[in-house]
């Protein structure tokens, strides 16, 4: 299943130019890891979303695009 966060990944990567190969490298993994996440095999721990963000240049919402509603702030 392919998820935002796998499509952002992607879509950033390849803004920046990197192969997958190379953004594993600044993540200290293999390849097959960043394949993984933008296949959405497998979903990066929060500590690899906030590396990918700063690798990135993006705020953590954006990678992952969350945005809370004014409506659920306000049934809490």
């Amino acid at each position: 299943m392919i998820t935002k966060i796998s499509e952002n990944i992607r879509f950033n990567r390849i803004r920046l130019g990197l192969t997958q190969g190379e953004l594993a490298a600044k993540l200290y993994g293999d390849k097959s890891l960043i394949s993984n996440y933008e296949n959405g095999h497998s979903v990066p721990d929060i500590s690899v979303l906030c590396k990918l963000a700063h690798i990135f240049d993006v705020t953590l919402d954006e990678l992952v695009e969350y945005e809370i509603e004014k409506d659920d702030i306000n049934e809490r």
